[in-house]
């Protein structure tokens, strides 16, 4: 799954919105239903561990000077979420980049 997020802030500015909220991802999720881990391997990459109804997604975020890009690699099982996950991603993701 891919979902492309458009922004006017700039890297910079995305980059470090992104640090200070990363810890609030797992907060999108309904209580107890899923744990998120992130981890930032360069500073334009987050990665994303997520486990989710028993089940693990990886993917992680990439920060672009006027797109950020979100990738999750869903298991099999959860595919019939793909277009609800996709949904909530634009929903939750344009937040998180709307937060100061």
């Amino acid at each position: 799954m891919r979902v492309s997020l458009p922004h006017s802030l700039g890297r910079e500015e995305v980059r470090r919105r992104m640090h200070a909220h990363a810890h609030e991802i797992g907060s999108y999720f309904p209580p107890g239903m899923a744990t998120v881990e992130t981890e930032w391997p360069n500073e334009d990459r987050m990665d994303l561990f997520i486990t989710a109804a028993g089940q693990q997604i990886e993917g992680g975020i990439d920060v672009g000077d006027d797109t950020v890009t979100i990738e999750m690699d869903l298991p099999a099982m959860l595919g019939f979420l793909r277009g609800t996950l996709e949904r909530a991603v634009k929903k939750h993701g344009g937040r998180l980049l709307e937060k100061k």
